[in-house]
């Protein structure tokens, strides 16, 4: 049976050029390396310079995906951007990215769904792409978290960095078994009662301010592994595979253990998970796409290789996608 499938076309990735290591982060606040990386894993990250804005990063991502699709821009029948850090309240960073691009065709908008967006992103434009009323999406995750960062608190500000990472999807035609190229299935969830655990000190409705990351680690851990784990057993089970069939897991970059203990509960070796989190630390919604390209540049992703990703993020929210490179 021929179906609509959403083939990975082409990957990208920007990161500032400032990097702060969690020596420099000891100095700062009450905290060491050794702290830091046995809680986290997280060596450094990067942080975007006073002139950078979250649309100059998903522009540099973007511009590197389509290199790796080997399309421009006029090919590209939308632009979605998974932020929770946008330019401004309004209008969208998409839009941004679009004018940036030279795109005036088409459409752009931004999604929030903090750390779980890039999954929510991808699911709507491989639910566009499979209606038909696209071909081609630009699929971005982009975040200037350190604009959220409270410097003075050592449980949040050593966790979180700032990038961008990009996804060019397209149409393709598969014949609606597993192993076609594409995304082959998708779920994402989310359940607000849990929102008061991860969440910002403010925002445009109530305070007026953007507000700083406030962060209940215990809690959001406990429940992290066990979502993470749920949705990606369903995605696996709606696609009549099994974890041991995958190539790589490509998970959401906010801790190591989370990572591991998550891979522990799929049965998935740490030798097929994707780790970037010791060098990139938690970017949001462009941990996902970051990690990817990473892979994908030093050739240990390959085309044809089965890819589990999953997500969690404030909300909370959740999902997981499975796909075919």
């Amino acid at each position: 049976m021929s179906v609509v499938r959403s083939k990975i076309l082409g990957v990208g990735s920007y990161l500032p050029e400032k990097i702060i290591t969690n020596d420099d982060l000891s100095r700062m606040v009450d905290t060491s390396d050794e702290w830091i990386t046995e809680r986290t894993g997280i060596k450094l990250r990067h942080i975007a310079s006073e002139n950078e804005k979250t649309s100059d990063l998903a522009y540099r991502a973007a511009i590197d995906a389509l290199k790796s699709a080997g399309i421009t821009s006029t090919d590209l029948d939308a632009i979605l951007v998974a932020t929770t850090t946008p330019d401004d309240t309004f209008p969208a960073t998409a839009t941004k990215v679009q004018k940036l691009l030279g795109m005036q065709r088409g459409f752009a908008y931004d999604l929030q769904a903090v750390c779980s967006g890039f999954m929510y992103a991808m699911m709507t434009a491989d639910s566009l792409i499979r209606s038909g009323q696209v071909k081609t999406v630009l699929v971005i995750g982009a975040e200037t978290l350190s604009r959220l960062v409270d410097w003075t608190d050592r449980n949040t500000c050593v966790l979180f960095g700032d990038g961008a990472g990009a996804v060019i999807l397209t149409a393709s035609e598969g014949n609606g078994t597993s192993l076609d190229t594409g995304i082959l299935s998708a779920r994402v969830f989310s359940d607000g009662t849990y929102g008061d655990l991860l969440h910002t000190t403010g925002g445009p409705s109530s305070t007026r301010t953007v507000g700083t990351i406030f962060m209940n680690g215990r809690e959001v851990f406990r429940h992290a592994v066990v979502k993470l784990a749920s949705a990606a057993e369903e995605v696996l089970r709606n696609a009549n595979v099994s974890s041991q069939e995958l190539t790589w897991l490509v998970p959401h970059q906010a801790n190591l253990r989370i990572i591991d203990s998550t891979a522990k509960k799929l049965g998935i070796d740490m030798s097929k998970v994707v780790v970037t989190v010791d060098h990139h630390a938690n970017t949001s919604s462009a941990s996902i796409p970051l990690a990817l390209a990473e892979k994908v540049k030093t050739h240990e992703i390959k085309r044809g290789d089965l890819l589990l990703f999953d997500a969690m993020g404030a909300g909370f929210t959740w999902g997981a996608m499975l796909a075919r490179y």
